[in-house]
């Protein structure tokens, strides 16, 4: 029951086959075997789960089905569920309840979706390997041939990836502002799509960098990520930077085929020490498309070197802004001290990680008098030719085509020492944040260590369509159907 596409799961439940009960209970028993391993989830809402289940069943019998109804999904520990503790993975928030729903999750409830927790995550979404989390690190439920060492799934939403792929859930929202989505699809072997900034409404998500969040789907299958952004999505008056601009039917565009279409490949792509079997996976790619009709074109996007840099300016800069709201004040965590100055220094010192203080003391420097100019001013300059980028490289092709991640999924505890390192996993999903396009990883093979490799498609502002048939047509011609071993257990 739980193998079953989010696709294929609804058709069922839409027939019959099955109640939403006997699909929430049977996911609750997975999570309840597996996630001890895992710890992909942070919070686990049997009460929830089954009262959203029963709802669903109801509205089943009376043939008033959503896109949605009794689908069970796991909610990123990010997006704020009335009446549902919400951390952001930090333990500054750790007793923190909402008194109300972000859009996003309002939006999934309003379509039917079932509720079964909150996804771990990196603390306040900083990261890449889902070990800052104040409760513990997530562990990829992939490992390599021979050997049960633990990985990392990603991140910051390592905890969503890791629930789809060990199928504890049947998707499963997330949020990426480097690559959050895209990295941890990638090195899960799912589907991940990071839409156009704007197109999902950030109110009610708890935020890291706001010019740069954006909220998606993580699912096993492209038109499974295709039927939740169709639900995720939508303006919001609530949300200034939310688009006002329809949401087309995501999954339809699935089935439209490349044939005619321009795919662009991206020359600074090709990074130092790129392992050769994804570049190999890259031009089996381009292979692929060709041979469903798709032309493969050069482009060049000569400031994707300056992408990641300018990044981790811009990124902690909005980061210390929005993270100032975390002074014991009016909630979450509070340390008492002497004075006002003293207990904003010993909550802050008490609540965030060391990540989180890294960023912040970044963030902090650039938007500094006399740094203001020098950093902050220039880096955001320099994102506005990388956007200049990708307008002059879509006149010439209809997406493009590039590798998710510089490598598979690495041990935890590998590159921790090492912050620039692990900056460095995100360096192919970071320009299109800096532009605000869309990206889409899908699964595309396996490396000789048996891990999933992904590769990413990349598309216009507002053109998830193209990308999703793009992404389809990887997806078939892949045929990825491996999974992780502890499913085979």
């Amino acid at each position: 029951m739980i193998s079953l596409s989010l696709a294929q799961a609804r058709a069922a439940l839409r027939a019959r086959q099955m109640s939403a009960r006997e699909l929430t209970t049977a996911y609750l028993g997975a999570i309840e075997a597996l996630n001890p391993q895992l710890n992909a989830y942070v919070l686990v809402t049997p009460e929830v789960a089954l009262a959203h289940a029963d709802a669903a069943d109801a509205a089943l019998a009376r043939g008033a089905a959503r896109p949605l109804t009794g689908i069970p999904l796991a909610i990123k520990d990010l997006f704020c569920t009335k009446g549902t503790r919400t951390t952001a993975g930090s333990k500054i928030l750790e007793n923190f309840v909402p008194p109300y729903e972000s859009t996003v999750t309002a939006n999934l409830l309003r379509d039917g979706a079932v509720f079964l927790g909150k996804a771990n995550l990196d603390e306040f979404a900083m990261g890449s390997s889902n070990m800052t989390s104040a409760f513990g690190a997530v562990a990829n439920p992939w490992t390599r041939l021979g050997d049960n060492r633990p990985l990392v799934p990603g991140g910051s939403s390592g905890g969503s990836a890791a629930a789809v792929a060990a199928h504890l859930a049947l998707g499963a929202t997330a949020t990426d502002t480097g690559g959050s989505i895209r990295q941890p699809a990638s090195f899960c072997g799912i589907v991940g799509i990071k839409p156009t900034y704007g197109r999902c409404s950030r109110w009610g998500v708890v935020a890291f960098a706001s010019s740069l969040d954006q909220a998606g789907p993580l699912a096993r299958t492209v038109e499974d990520a295709a039927i939740l952004l169709g639900s995720m999505a939508g303006h919001d008056p609530k949300d200034s930077t939310s688009a006002n601009v329809p949401v087309p039917d995501f999954a339809a565009a699935c089935a439209r085929g490349v044939k005619g279409l321009r795919i662009g490949v991206p020359r600074e792509y090709r990074s130092d020490g790129m392992p050769p079997e994804i570049e190999a996976l890259w031009l089996q790619g381009q292979q692929w498309l060709r041979e469903q009709g798709a032309t493969i074109v050069d482009v060049s996007l000569p400031h994707t070197k300056y992408a990641l840099a300018t990044y981790y300016i811009v990124a902690p800069a909005e980061a210390s802004s929005n993270l100032a709201r975390y002074d014991g004040v009016r909630f979450g965590l509070r340390v008492d001290g002497g004075d006002l100055g003293e207990l904003y220094e010993n909550t802050r010192a008490a609540g965030f990680g060391a990540e989180v203080k890294r960023r912040v003391l970044i963030g902090t420097y650039v938007l500094s008098a006399g740094y203001y100019d020098a950093y902050n001013l220039k880096a955001q300059k320099v994102r506005a030719l990388i956007l200049k980028d990708f307008t002059d490289a879509f006149e010439h092709c209809d997406a493009l085509l590039t590798p998710t991640a510089p490598s598979a999924a690495f041990g935890q505890g590998e590159k921790m020492d090492d912050p620039v390192t692990m900056y460095l996993n995100d360096v192919f999903t970071v320009p299109a944040n800096m532009a605000g396009t869309p990206g889409l990883s899908v699964p595309a093979g396996l490396d000789a260590q048996g891990l999933p490799l992904g590769l990413q498609v990349l598309g216009r502002p507002f053109d998830e369509e193209t990308v999703f048939a793009v992404g389809a047509a990887l997806e078939r011609a892949a045929g990825f159907s491996a999974v992780p071993r502890i499913l085979a257990k």
